[in-house]
């Protein structure tokens, strides 16, 4: 679980960080700010996430409200897993559908920032050659920076 969770950071981060399960359970002490966690069954891929993401998680995992405090940033550098993705439009959306924005991300980077004008003027989808908004007008809007190749996209049941 340890090897899987690190390899979301890179390597730097993956020197400092804490380690710990999906349950909570420390599987390694680290010195930074950062956490890293190994990969939800067929969700997303591994992730490792400063404090503010983290505080960000648990509003979205409990569908609460939730304003960023200062810009923060998140690693997925070993991608989505390949079944699982995300819609890029509906934080609470479980499937692909034909108007949901499904998306298997490759290795990225997610960037969340207090101020809405950090978000203005980027593109709202994921099909586009960089970055782009997800979740806009929801309380877990944040920026997908790709960093390589989008693996197969799942298609839509």
């Amino acid at each position: 679980m340890i090897a899987d969770a690190l390899r979301a950071a890179p390597p730097s981060i993956a020197k400092t960080a804490t380690v710990s399960d999906l349950e909570g359970n420390i599987l390694r002490e680290g010195n930074s700010e950062y956490t890293c966690y190994p990969a939800p069954p067929t969700v997303a891929g591994p992730m490792c996430m400063d404090a503010e993401w983290r505080r960000w998680m648990k509003a979205w995992m409990g569908k609460e409200p939730f304003t960023a405090e200062r810009v923060a940033v998140a690693y997925m550098l070993a991608g989505d897993m390949p079944g699982g993705g995300a819609s890029n439009i509906d934080p609470a959306a479980d499937t692909p559908t034909a108007d949901n924005q499904w998306v298997v991300e490759g290795p990225h980077i997610m960037i969340i920032s207090p101020d809405p004008a950090a978000y203005a003027g980027l593109p709202t989808t994921p099909d586009t050659d960089g970055p782009y908004v997800m979740w806009k007008d929801t309380p877990y809007v944040h920026i997908m920076v790709p960093v390589a190749e989008r693996p197969e996209q799942r298609s839509i049941q």
